[in-house]
């Protein structure tokens, strides 16, 4: 390099500048492009394996962006960052369904795999691509068996991972948030009865069943099946709307 005229130095510090390739590489480039520095970096950035690790720098760069300083992940205060970058409530089920899309193990967390693995999947590499991505997450839960596939999710997803059962405040929170969705008439009297009659944690079960329930038993109960295989928890459920005066039992 040192035989170089000023130019062409110049020409190769800069294509070393901007692609942070070594001296030997950029003088490679700049000579078999006859030294135009536009074409060399063009040249350069349509390798296959320099295209890899500028995606795998980005996906790197919005990890860490909001990882935790002290563990690699990203925890509830970077949760929380990246909500307002996104201009979204930490609250919004929106962010259920990211980490549904991430294949999150815990709440208020995500792995750097999951996180990396999971924006790669929905092709997000930026800021910018994060929040146009997010009216499409919202979207479809308006598709029943993804609505289904998230709230069977949230059940793993909330839980204490030493418990089998779900804590009834956590499940209160969440039904709450799916419901509304979902725009069933009885939650209310649905959270209602289960605190004071059931104030324990949830069962998978129960869990499960209770969207079964709230999708095919009509709102007035004038379609249920006293003798259809419901947890015994609805059943209880049923003659407590009965006999509150929430619905009017069929005579017949």
């Amino acid at each position: 390099m040192n035989k170089l005229g000023y130019a062409r130095k110049e020409k190769v510090k800069e294509f070393m500048s901007v692609t942070g390739a070594t001296d030997k590489i950029a003088l490679q480039f700049m000579k078999t492009n006859d030294w135009h520095l536009e074409g060399a970096l063009e040249k350069y950035y349509s390798q296959e394996h320099i295209k890899e690790a500028i995606e795998k720098n980005r996906w790197e760069m919005l990890f860490n962006k909001y990882k935790d300083p002290n563990v690699d992940m990203i925890l509830a205060d970077g949760i929380s960052r990246l909500c307002d970058d996104l201009q979204v409530d930490p609250q919004d089920i929106v962010m259920l369904v990211l980490s549904w899309e991430l294949k999150a193990e815990n709440i208020c967390e995500f792995s750097k795999q999951e996180f990396i693995g999971g924006v790669q999947s929905l092709e997000i590499d930026s800021l910018e691509t994060f929040k146009k991505t997010m009216p499409n997450l919202r979207a479809q839960l308006k598709d029943e068996d993804t609505f289904r596939d998230v709230y069977n999710f949230a059940f793993d997803w909330a839980r204490e991972k030493t418990q089998k059962t779900l804590a009834l405040d956590t499940a209160l929170a969440l039904w709450h948030l799916l419901f509304a969705e979902l725009e069933w008439p009885l939650i209310d009297q649905w959270c209602k009865f289960i605190q004071e009659h059931h104030n324990k944690a949830i069962t998978r079960d129960v869990w499960l069943q209770l969207l079964e329930f709230a999708r095919t038993v009509d709102a007035t109960l004038s379609n249920y099946d006293a003798e259809g295989a419901w947890p015994c928890l609805l059943d209880d459920f049923v003659e407590y709307l009965y006999e509150t005066g929430t619905c009017v039992k069929n005579s017949d």
